[in-house]
């Protein structure tokens, strides 16, 4: 069964990309637990989303590696670009190490957004815990605005804010402006849909769930592939 499952998924990771155009992608990685060789051993899952011609979100694709570096990003996006992936606008994920500079090697003109939740838990580490419903709060405020010029605006603020906290946290702050904030440079309809990885969270939720009702001796074993409704087309 396991030999079968592989085939069709080997199938499904190498097929042609032609259901786009594939503007906004959105990037993840999970650790799981699997069986090889009568071991169990952790290993990342890669896992690749975009909302297709027909307005579903798709798996562009998947690749299981021992470590979400720089290398493994680079082969998974490398493997995506030769089944045509092309003409991405924006790639947002987390701030997986290398990951920047392989979205610039592999798909030229792309920029990158960082996730907005997973970066208020980035922050929160950072900020004294007296502070935290405070900042919390402003940042929040930061996507609450109704145009770009705004958003910038309330960050300045936000830097203010954030002056008599640790050195840090102004700096923890500043560094990731530009990615955080890449989300501006797209039609306000869009950025609900572009400044988080929640809906990749969903998913791989789901590929857990799935994968733990399973046992199979191989991690490539689960089938990715789903289509969900988009919240917009």
């Amino acid at each position: 069964m396991a030999t079968d499952l592989d085939e069709h998924l080997e199938s499904f990771r190498t097929r042609p990309l032609d259901a786009g155009p594939y503007a906004f992608v959105a990037a993840g990685a999970l650790t799981m637990k699997v069986r090889e060789g009568g071991r169990v051993v952790k290993v990342v899952v890669m896992v690749a989303t975009d909302v297709n011609a027909d307005g579903h979100r798709e798996i562009l694709g998947v690749r299981v590696a021992t470590a979400a570096s720089g290398a493994g990003w680079l082969g998974f996006f490398r493997d995506l670009v030769a089944c045509g992936l092309a003409r991405v606008r924006l790639v947002t994920s987390d701030a997986h190490a290398g990951l920047v500079e392989v979205i610039g090697a592999t798909l030229p003109g792309a920029s990158c957004q960082r996730c907005r939740t997973h970066y208020a838990a980035n922050l929160m580490a950072t900020t004294p815990k007296c502070s935290w419903p405070a900042v919390k709060a402003m940042l929040h405020s930061v996507y609450d605005q109704p145009d770009t010029a705004s958003v910038q605006a309330q960050f300045d603020k936000l830097l203010q804010m954030v002056e008599p906290q640790p050195p840090a946290v102004h700096a923890h702050l500043d560094e990731a402006r530009a990615d955080i904030l890449a989300f501006t440079t797209f039609p306000k309809g869009l950025w609900r849909q572009i400044w988080s990885n929640n809906p990749n969270e969903r998913l791989n939720r789901q590929i857990r769930r799935r994968h733990s009702a399973l046992d199979y001796r191989y991690p490539n074993d689960v089938h990715y592939s789903y289509q969900q409704p988009a919240l917009a087309a």
